[in-house]
């Protein structure tokens, strides 16, 4: 299982349920990394995105909730991570803030084999966060190799992979 988001210089992840930014080079990134392999998601970051992307086409789209009555057309649901994590064990976790606390704070039952997160070079006000990445990982690939890229939107960003060490 492997771990994927965006965050701001201040580890801000998203703001009033929305990316508080646009990128459309680290979205084309996200679609051709996880395409074909299922995601993992919580109930906010399922009801977050644009109705026109729900399911998240070429991906099974699996929704963590606590709430067993919970549905929705194109989502399979699971009552937590570690049911999801072992029902889908390729699967992209891709947010948000408490699914990423979640497996990284129980990875031994989960099996999280890389990190790949997009920094943006912004100061934004968030309200939701990237958890902290422990000394247990170290970036193994980054791209660009040193400095930044430029969005088309006039945004820098870079695209770093993390192993475990």
């Amino acid at each position: 299982m492997r771990l994927i988001w965006a965050q701001a210089r201040d580890g801000a992840i998203g703001a009033g349920g929305a990316i508080p930014w646009h990128v459309p080079e680290d979205m084309q990134r996200f679609r051709e990394l996880t395409r074909g392999h299922p995601v993992i998601m919580g109930r906010r970051t399922w009801d977050s995105l644009p109705e026109r992307f729900r399911p998240l086409p070429g991906r099974a789209n699996i929704v963590v909730t606590r709430d067993p009555a919970w549905a929705a057309e194109g989502a399979h649901v699971a009552g937590s991570l570690e049911a999801a994590a072992s029902r889908y064990p390729d699967a992209w976790v891709m947010g948000g803030a408490q699914i990423y606390a979640q497996a990284l704070e129980q990875d031994a039952g989960h099996g999280i084999t890389g990190l790949h997160v997009t920094e943006i070079d912004l100061d934004v006000e968030g309200d939701a966060f990237a958890p902290t990445i422990g000394a247990e990982w170290h970036v193994v690939a980054a791209e660009p190799a040193e400095g930044w890229s430029i969005s088309r939107t006039g945004i820098r960003y870079r695209f770093l992979e993390y192993a475990r060490r």
